[in-house]
């Protein structure tokens, strides 16, 4: 018990931090990005903000509802993706937490900060100062399309998790292989024992 509490501790304290340096990070890009761009480029990052928040959001929800029998026929034949999509099954749990709570709330947050930044950008356009009425109004329209995109965004993402799992993750393993093999990069915790016992 004390064991599964120190790892569960452990795994929050590395997810806290990975988040803290991930926000850091996509906030000081997208805010460099949108103030050298004229507002309606930023809307479109405002937008693939958005997206990528839903896709891994989507991701997250796919893996916990995903099973790893399809895959092991797959990863007998040495099919590309198959061993890693069994293992972001087997560990559901922290692939769902790393997609829906770090980069689907980073992106959340991100967002919120990008549509402020094109809204000072139009309000600029037209010449209103900080707290003028335009620069309000448009505050709260901009900022509830983004919200009502997301929250539908997420609704739709949901569907497709629960309803086409295998083939999002199965898309995710490939992607993950791909990247692993190109880059020398570790994405997945590998048991060495347990990734060569899957067939």
């Amino acid at each position: 018990m004390k064991s599964q509490i120190k790892r569960s501790m452990k795994f929050s304290l590395t997810i806290a931090v990975i988040t803290f340096v991930l926000a850091a990070i996509f906030s000081i890009i997208s805010s460099s990005i949108l103030s050298g761009v004229i507002w309606i480029l930023g809307l479109l990052i405002v937008l693939i903000i958005v997206s990528i928040g839903v896709i891994f959001d989507m991701l997250g929800i796919a893996s916990t509802a995903a099973n790893e029998q399809p895959f092991h026929a797959m990863a007998a034949e040495k099919v590309p993706g198959a061993k890693e999509a069994v293992i972001i099954i087997r560990n559901a749990d922290k692939f769902a937490s790393f997609c829906n709570d770090v980069i689907g709330d980073i992106s959340g947050i991100v967002s919120g900060t990008a549509t402020a930044i094109v809204v000072l950008q139009i309000a600029d356009l037209f010449g209103e100062g900080d707290g003028s009425t335009l620069q309000l109004t448009l505050s709260v329209v901009l900022t509830s399309i983004v919200a009502a995109i997301t929250v539908g965004g997420k609704a739709l993402g949901k569907y497709f998790a629960i309803n086409a799992s295998t083939n999002i993750i199965f898309f995710a393993g490939k992607m993950i292989s791909i990247i692993e093999r190109r880059f020398k990069i570790k994405i997945l915790p590998k048991n060495e024992k347990q990734y060569n016992k899957i067939k």
